[in-house]
C-alpha cells in the first residue's frame, strides 16, 4: 500500500481555496502511484476556525468540501478532517472528524476523543468527545486512525481518563494514522516527535503523521510530517514552514533496514523562530490580501530585526521604513536606522516630529502649567508616530508592523496608541535578549544591521540620555525572571530561591500583572514560545495577585 502525507497551508474558511489545494495534492498523489492521501484535522476549515463553528452555513460548507472531495476519489482513498454534525441529540452539537473517502463517497468517519482545553487550545468549546472505537478496514489492512491530541495522552503525565490507542489495538491494527494540527513553538518539535516515538515504542506499529503548516494569524503551524516505523525510526519528515507532499510504501516503510532520516538537519532554536516569523508574516499578509508593510524604523535593534523579517517575508520592496526622529533622538540612530534600509534596500523617509511634538507642548501649556516633564511628554513623542504611521497606513494601504518584544511587552514598557500600535505584532512573543540572538543569526554572513544598532545599549530615546536600564533590569536579568514567571508559572518565591534579588523580582512581577489592560488592547502577537501573551494566556485585568 502507497500512503502519501499532503501537508497543506490552509486558510480558514477559505473553502474554495482549500477544496482547490486538496483536489491538487489528490491528483498529484495519484500521479505518484498512492492508494491512500491523508490530509490534517480540521484541514476543510482550516485550523482553528473557532466561533465561525456556531454557523450552520459554515458546518453546511464544510461537508459540500468534503462530498466535494470524495467524488474525486476513485481509484484513490482519502483521509480528511472536518466539523461533522452530532446526530445523536445529546451534548455538544459537532464532533471534530476524520472522514475516509472512498469509491467516490464517504464511507467512514472517526471522532476525536480527547479534546484539549488549555493554553491556546478551546476544542471542548465546541466538539463533543468520541466514545466509539473502531479500525478502518482498507486494502487488506485495518487503520487505527486518530486525531491529533488522540496520541498525546501517554507517559507519566496524563491529562485523560482514557486512551484511544488502547482501545483500538483491541482490534489488533496493522498501523496508525495521525492527523494534527500541532502549532509550532521553539520546543514543539522536539516535544511532538517524542510524543509519537512513545507511542511506536508502545504499540509496536507504524504511524503516519500528517501536521498543518501556514499561520492563521498569531498561530504558527510548522509542518514537519513524519512517518516512523514500528522499530521507532524515524523514517522521514516533510520540510518544515512549506507544503510538502510525499509518497510511502508500507511494507518498505516498516521492512527491516530500512534507511531512517538523518536527525543532523535539525535547526538551531533562533533560526527556527526566525523562519516561524518570516512565514507569520507572509501568510498574515497573503491572507488578508496584502501586500505592502510599514513600520518605524528607530536605528534600534527591535525594530530592525523587524524590518529584516519583513523584508525576508514580503521582499524588500514592499517594506517602506520611516525614521522619526524627535528633540531627542540622537543623530547616530537616525543614520543606523538610514544604513539599515539602504543594505536591505527598501523603500524610506525621515519624517521629522518636532513641529508636531512643540505644537502639542504648545497646546497643553495652559493646562499642563508649569508641572515637571515626565513620562507624558515621553508617551506624546510615541503618540504622534504612532499617529503619523497610521496615517500612512491609511494613505496607501499598508499594514503597520508592531516592533514591540515580550520583555517590554510583559513589563508595560511601551506608550498605548503609540508604539504599540499596529496590525500584527512581529516580536511579542521574543525576549529582548532572543531579538539580540535573531540580530547576530541575521548578520551571519554579512553585516546586514549595522554592527552600531547591536553594540549600543537599548533606549526608548524620549529624553535626554534615556537608557531603558534607568527604567528596568538587565535585559539578561530581567528576561530570566520574566521567562520563570510566565513560561514557567514559578511564584515569586521560588523565583527569589533561584538567587534573583527580592525587590527586582518583586517589582517586575507586579508590573507584569499590572500591564494587563496594555496587552489587551495589543495587536495579535506571532505566537513562538509554550506561553504567548494573547489566545494563550488568558488573565483577568482588574485583579489584585502580586499588584
Amino acid at each position: 500500500m502507497n500512503i502519501a502525507l499532503a501537508q497543506i497551508n490552509f486558510h480558514i474558511g477559505n473553502f474554495g481555496n482549500n477544496l482547490e489545494k486538496a483536489n491538487k495534492a489528490l491528483e498529484e498523489a495519484r500521479d505518484q502511484g498512492a492508494d491512500l492521501v491523508v490530509f490534517a484535522e480540521l484541514a476543510v476549515s482550516g485550523y482553528p476556525p473557532r466561533d465561525f463553528l456556531e454557523f450552520r452555513d459554515f458546518i453546511h460548507k464544510c461537508r459540500h468540501s468534503v462530498d466535494q472531495l470524495a467524488s474525486r476519489c476513485k481509484g484513490i482513498a482519502a483521509i480528511i478532517g472536518g466539523p461533522s454534525v452530532n446526530p445523536g441529540g445529546q451534548g455538544k452539537k459537532l464532533f471534530n472528524s476524520a472522514f475516509f473517502l472512498e469509491n467516490g463517497q464517504v464511507t467512514e468517519i472517526r471522532h476525536k476523543t480527547l479534546l484539549p482545553n488549555y493554553d491556546i487550545f478551546d476544542e471542548y468549546r465546541y466538539f463533543e468527545p468520541n466514545r466509539d472505537f473502531n479500525v478502518i478496514r482498507f486494502g487488506g489492512k485495518r487503520i487505527a486512525l486518530t486525531i491529533c491530541e488522540d496520541l498525546w495522552n501517554i507517559g507519566n503525565d496524563r491529562m485523560y481518563a482514557v486512551n484511544p490507542m488502547d482501545r483500538l489495538m483491541m482490534q489488533d491494527p496493522d498501523f496508525i494514522i495521525n492527523i494534527a494540527a500541532s502549532p509550532f513553538h521553539y520546543d514543539q518539535e522536539t516535544d511532538r516527535k517524542d510524543m509519537l516515538l512513545r507511542n511506536v515504542q508502545k504499540y509496536g506499529l507504524p504511524l503516519f503523521y500528517v501536521n498543518h503548516v501556514g499561520a492563521q494569524t498569531e498561530l504558527l503551524f510548522d509542518g514537519g510530517s513524519m512517518v516512523i516505523s514500528s522499530r521507532a525510526e524515524i523514517i522521514d519528515e516533510l520540510a518544515y514552514f512549506r507544503e510538502d507532499l510525499k509518497v510511502y510504501d508500507l511494507e518498505k516503510v516498516d521492512r527491516p533496514g530500512g534507511s531512517a532520516a538523518s536527525a543532523g538537519n535539525r535547526k538551531g532554536k533562533t533560526e527556527r523562530i526566525r523562519d516561524a516569523l518570516v512565514m507569520g508574516i507572509k501568510n498574515y499578509f497573503d491572507k488578508l490580501g496584502f501586500r505592502q508593510a510599514i513600520l518605524g524604523l528607530s536605528g534600534g535593534i527591535d525594530s530592525a530585526v523587524t524590518l529584516v523579517l519583513a523584508a525576508d517575508a514580503l521582499g524588500p520592496e514592499n517594506v517602506r521604513a520611516i525614521m522619526l526622529p524627535s528633540p531627542f533622538s540622537s543623530g547616530h540612530s537616525v543614520g543606523d536606522a538610514v544604513a539599515l534600509a539602504e543594505n536591505i534596500g527598501c523603500p524610506y523617509d525621515t519624517i521629522s516630529i518636532d513641529e508636531v511634538y512643540d505644537s502639542f507642548i504648545a497646546t497643553l501649556k495652559p493646562v499642563f502649567g508649569d508641572l515637571p516633564f515626565d513620562v507624558t511628554e515621553e508617551n506624546i513623542q510615541a503618540r504622534i508616530r504612532g499617529v503619523i504611521l497610521m496615517a500612512l497606513s491609511n494613505k496607501y494601504g499598508y499594514i503597520l508592523l508592531n516592533t514591540s518584544n515580550k520583555s517590554e511587552a510583559a513589563v508595560g514598557y511601551g506608550t498605548l496608541y503609540g508604539d504599540m500600535n499596529g496590525g500584527i505584532s512581529v516580536l511579542g512573543d521574543v525576549y529582548k535578549t532572543e531579538v539580540f540572538r535573531l540580530a547576530r543569526f541575521m548578520n551571519r554572513n554579512a553585516a546586514v544591521i549595522p554592527e552600531n544598532i547591536l553594540a549600543k545599549p537599548p533606549s526608548a530615546e524620549l529624553r535626554p540620555d534615556q537608557k531603558d536600564t534607568d527604567s528596568l533590569p538587565d535585559y539578561e536579568i530581567l528576561d530570566k525572571i520574566l521567562y520563570e514567571y510566565i513560561e514557567k508559572r514559578n511564584s515569586p518565591q521560588d523565583i527569589i530561591a533561584m538567587g534573583f534579588d527580592e525587590r527586582v523580582v518583586r517589582r517586575t512581577l507586579k508590573l507584569v500583572n499590572l500591564s494587563e489592560y496594555k496587552r489587551h488592547q495589543t495587536p495579535p502577537i506571532l505566537r513562538v514560545s509554550p506561553k504567548a501573551f494573547g489566545m494563550g494566556r488568558r488573565m483577568p485585568i482588574v485583579a489584585k495577585y502580586l499588584a
